[in-house]
């Protein structure tokens, strides 16, 4: 981990954003509109937290401790006041400690999580391939490239944000360090819902 905490202003929302997954936002909120601009004017980043009590809107949310680096890829302004985003997440971290700016805006101390070097998608979780390649075609320009099938990471992240999955159980999932533990509970889920064929 990096030897001192960076700031990083947040954006607590009811959704999960992996590294390499791709968020779609509507900005209207002027903390938010303040935010975005600094980062879009400095190329800086923002952080994606899910929400643990509170709202996405109104008076500032309490987020869980581990959420995902998010760099904005394109931006239009198809209404006045309203900014629509395209974000990719980048790097993971945790909050060490944060405040409320006078806007609301909730501002933190994070570190940047240790991520385990890339891995492949072992033999035994193969077959999540064919039906991950499938859902990606069919989305099109909503998960454009670059896409690594190869990559247990990618793989685990997409489909975890992808699945109806409760947001806590996700959340868990973010959380979780080993890519290969991740596809094989995604595995089961899958199995389990009949969306992979059962094992004798």
């Amino acid at each position: 981990m990096t030897t001192s905490p960076e700031r990083l202003p947040l954006f607590p929302l009811k959704t999960v954003l992996f590294p390499g997954g791709v968020l779609p936002l509507r900005v209207f909120e002027p903390r938010y509109m303040d935010m975005i601009t600094r980062c879009m004017r400095e190329d800086a980043s923002f952080g994606v937290c899910l929400i643990a009590a509170g709202e996405e809107v109104g008076e500032t949310a309490v987020p869980h401790p581990v959420g995902t680096e998010a760099r904005i890829e394109q931006w239009d302004m198809a209404q006045a006041g309203v900014l629509n985003l395209v974000t990719r997440g980048r790097r993971r971290f945790r909050i060490e400690d944060h405040e409320v700016e006078r806007d609301g805006l909730l501002v933190a101390s994070v570190r940047w999580l240790d991520e385990p070097p890339p891995v492949g998608v072992p033999a035994a979780q193969a077959e999540l391939l064919p039906l991950l390649r499938t859902i990606v075609a069919e989305l099109g320009e909503r998960l454009p490239p670059p896409h690594d099938f190869d990559e247990a990471a990618w793989v685990g992240g997409r489909y975890t944000e992808l699945l109806p999955i409760p947001l806590l159980a996700k959340q868990k999932l973010l959380e979780l360090d080993d890519p290969i533990s991740r596809l094989e509970i995604l595995q089961k889920y899958l199995r389990e819902h009949g969306l992979l064929p059962n094992v004798a």
